[in-house]
């Protein structure tokens, strides 16, 4: 789907959410504390860099005009989601499977909900 020219940068940016999910995931499935640990690692750094500053795009700029919109559901679970995230990136540190699987799984289905149900509710509020 061609997305508005306001979700295109937060829109492509989820192409690095969905690699890095991938990517945990599969350390996690390893079974190596070592894949694990530096899959934890990355999954931070990651986080820190691209990931939180895609959750403050969003939350100051869409998600408040969403609220404007009516949306107050999608923006609450948008937030929820957020807030789980940044909790399970800040487990991380303890490098177990575990909590590597919990922040794949969320981030991948995350990244989903945002494509298909805010980004698409969104786009529709957005259009002419």
């Amino acid at each position: 789907m061609k997305r508005h020219q306001t979700l295109q940068d937060l829109s492509r940016e989820h192409h690095t959410a969905l690699t890095l999910a991938l990517a945990a995931r599969r350390a996690a499935d390893s079974g190596d504390p070592r894949q694990v640990e530096a899959s934890a690692r990355k999954c931070g750094a990651v986080f820190a860099s691209s990931l939180e500053p895609h959750f403050v795009v969003e939350e100051t700029t869409l998600l408040p005009a969403m609220a404007r919109a009516g949306e107050q559901a999608l923006v609450a679970r948008t937030l929820r989601e957020h807030d789980a995230l940044r909790a399970l990136c800040g487990e991380l540190a303890a490098g177990d499977a575990a909590t590597l699987q919990r922040f794949a799984e969320l981030l991948s289905a995350h990244v989903r909900f945002e494509e298909r149900q805010l980004f698409a509710a969104a786009q529709a509020a957005l259009e002419p």
